[in-house]
């Protein structure tokens, strides 16, 4: 293992820079899943099954919206992509608060198709700004981000919503992912890499910026200083390339199996979210589920700095098997400091497996197409949030607080015995 490659990595200005606008957008909307499910139940009186559902309309809507805004970030650009995002946030996460059950579903469902999509934005430009190595340590670095975040916004947002203040904190919510928004439009990442290389050749010319050209990946500083003649023959062959191809060449059979990974990791994450939230509201302990998510996130950074840091990748559905059967125990768990020791161990593969699931389309789809991917990328993703979500309040609801961890964990053992069995009949057809 070489933990010099986070050194390395973080020496590039542009790099950090993303990782760390990508980490503060994210907070909001991290806070926005407990206050949403304790709203509906809290403030609202309905059951699990109800805050289940509501989260899965909403990403649902995030699952339909994702392809179409990374096509649109490839087309037009990230700053006019943006611009529905921003305005619609502070609106629909202002008005959500305010009405009955059944208007704040088709409510949360426009808000989900139209949300702030950082997830996809900060993978597409990862891929633009790392590259081989770097790029592994790259994504680890991006999952580890998002795990910090995901100790501080469920956290802020269970203390939130239990001292009686849902509706104010999903309007912060709204107001805070539009102002990040506003903030990634003017920082505006590259998404292509000629893009890149015209930002960064448009940088050579102010004295101030040299360093960040410096500190550049070593491809990029060739393209911007000297514009190379090899570097735009690359450019237009990729391009061509793009363009031949056209539609969904770049769908083949591994990349769907990387979506059904990213669909099973989205359904045991939700799953065990809202199992968590469950045991403890049920037992009264509802001002300590801060403390379940902080073991459960700090294990996942670990996990992904081990992982980031490792010269050989571990194939994507190996770590969703492991995280999935490793979720099982927490049904057992019943007090707070129990079950914060126990979620440590799938938490150990959260990060490793979104890390190496996104690293692998990264690899396998070209720049031309990667925002469209990473926008399905994030569709699997959801879908398996959007189906979790309601499978883990409904068991709870007949089984009570581990019914959640139990029907998410099977399942995703089952979604990897039976992924991998269709990969060795394949090997065996092929031979």
């Amino acid at each position: 293992m070489n933990f010099a490659l986070y050194r390395e990595l973080l020496a590039v200005r542009p790099i950090r820079r993303l990782l760390l606008v990508g980490m503060v957008a994210r907070i909001p909307h991290s806070a926005a899943g407990v206050l949403l499910t304790l709203h509906i139940v809290l403030t609202l009186g309905q059951g699990y099954a109800a805050a289940g559902a509501a989260a899965a309309v909403m990403t649902i809507g995030i699952a339909l919206g994702a392809p179409w805004r990374g096509r649109r970030v490839d087309t037009v650009g990230l700053r006019t992509a943006l611009i529905p995002s921003v305005i619609s946030e502070t609106v629909i996460w202002s008005v959500v608060p305010h009405v009955s059950y059944q208007w704040l579903l088709p409510l949360v469902f426009v808000g989900g198709l139209l949300t702030l999509p950082i997830f996809s934005v900060v993978r597409q430009s990862l891929g633009v700004l790392a590259e081989g190595e770097q790029r592994r340590t790259a994504f680890a670095l991006d999952a580890i981000t998002t795990e910090v975040v995901f100790m501080i916004g469920p956290a802020a947002g269970a203390v939130v919503a239990t001292s009686g203040y849902t509706t104010a904190g999903l309007t912060v919510v709204g107001v805070s992912t539009s102002l990040a928004g506003l903030f990634l439009m003017w920082f505006n990442p590259p998404t292509r890499s000629e893009a890149l290389s015209l930002e960064c050749a448009e940088d050579e010319q102010h004295a101030a910026e040299a360093a960040v050209l410096s500190t550049a990946p070593a491809h990029v500083q060739e393209a911007a200083a000297e514009l190379a003649p090899a570097g735009a023959a690359t450019s237009t062959a990729q391009g061509l390339r793009g363009k031949l191809a056209g539609g969904f060449s770049w769908f083949t059979a591994t990349v769907a199996a990387l979506f059904a990974v990213a669909a099973g990791a989205g359904m045991v994450l939700s799953g065990t979210d809202v199992g968590i939230v469950a045991a403890l509201e049920i037992g009264g302990h509802q001002g300590e589920i801060g403390i379940v998510f902080v073991f459960w996130c700090a294990a996942s950074v670990v996990g992904g700095l081990i992982y980031g840091a490792m010269h050989r990748p571990i194939p994507p559905i190996f770590l969703l098997l492991g995280m999935a059967a490793l979720t099982l125990p927490m049904a057992f768990a019943h007090d707070t400091w129990t079950l914060a020791l126990v979620s440590i161990l799938p938490g150990l593969l959260c990060a490793p497996v979104l890390s190496a699931a996104s690293e692998k389309v990264a690899d396998l789809v070209s720049e031309e197409r990667r925002g469209e991917a990473m926008g399905w990328y994030g569709s699997a993703l959801t879908a398996g949030v959007a189906f979790g979500s309601p499978l883990a309040g409904i068991f709870i609801d007949v089984m009570g607080p581990s019914g959640g961890f139990v029907s998410v964990g099977a399942a995703g053992v089952v979604l990897c015995l039976v992924g991998l069995a269709l990969q060795q009949r394949r090997r065996k057809t092929a031979y």
